[in-house]
């Protein structure tokens, strides 16, 4: 019966998330990973609690960074695809 009730809890959850952009995914996946991992490391050393939210705040930034960082890259590449597309067409003329 616990089984099926996290899974039921996890099912809504995630549901919940289906309408984020990419920026709130990441920034979200960040903090509750990050959140997660403190609370574990925190408990270790003796405060889960304080371990969490520490872990949740560099989760946070590390998404928001890994987001630019996707962003910067899909930039990039369309940069280098329209000049790309551009070369081709002027090579056909």
């Amino acid at each position: 019966m616990k089984a099926r009730l996290a899974v039921c809890l996890a099912t809504l959850a995630l549901a919940g998330c289906s309408d984020l952009s990419a920026t709130q995914q990441r920034a979200l996946t960040g903090t509750v990973g990050g959140a997660g991992v403190g609370a574990v490391l925190g408990a270790i050393g003796g405060n889960a609690g304080l371990g969490a939210v520490a872990g949740a705040g560099a989760g946070l930034v590390g998404g928001l960074v890994y987001d630019q960082v996707k962003k910067s890259e899909q930039s990039a590449y369309d940069q280098g695809y329209a000049a790309g597309k551009r070369t081709k067409k002027t090579q056909t003329q």
